[in-house]
């Protein structure tokens, strides 16, 4: 699977250790950085590694700052994109089941980084079950374009 993935300078670190993770499991990953652990914005790198899977160009995004929400509230404003934090395994595998999620954000601050590619690979091996759940995420996609369109 061909996987963009983007941190910010709180990151950095997880983001690395992520890539390592996913390349040893055979997927393609490219890492949009940053590389320096100067600050940057967060939704800078957000929107890069979003841009990637919405456009097709990568089936699946992971992003990392401190906490993961920011990337998350970025992410989730380009257009085709369905972003979560997940916690727990239950939240990693109902958000691609149900929601059919394709950006998973982490926080180095905050979660324990095992933990985190355990969320991780359980996230990337669960299929979108479709159905009723179909439906929904429709729905979803449909408040995405009337936004766009200018309705408030």
């Amino acid at each position: 699977m061909k996987i963009a993935i983007a941190s910010d300078h709180a990151g950095r670190n997880l983001r690395r250790k992520i890539k390592s993770h996913l390349a040893a499991r055979g997927h393609e990953v490219v890492d949009l950085g940053p590389e320096s652990s100067d600050p940057v914005d967060y939704p800078d790198y957000a929107v890069q590694a979003a841009r990637q899977v919405a456009g097709g160009k990568a089936e699946r995004g992971v992003l990392v700052c401190g906490s993961g929400m920011g990337m998350m509230l970025s992410a989730n404003k380009v257009p085709g994109i369905l972003a979560v934090v997940p916690h727990t395994e239950d939240e990693a595998r109902l958000s691609r089941a149900h929601n059919n999620t394709n950006v998973a954000c982490f926080g180095e601050r905050t979660q324990d980084p095992e933990q985190v590619l355990q969320l991780l690979d359980l996230w990337l091996a669960t299929p979108f079950e479709g159905g009723r759940h179909a439906r929904r995420v429709e729905k979803i996609h449909k408040i995405e374009e009337s936004r766009q369109g200018g309705e408030k």
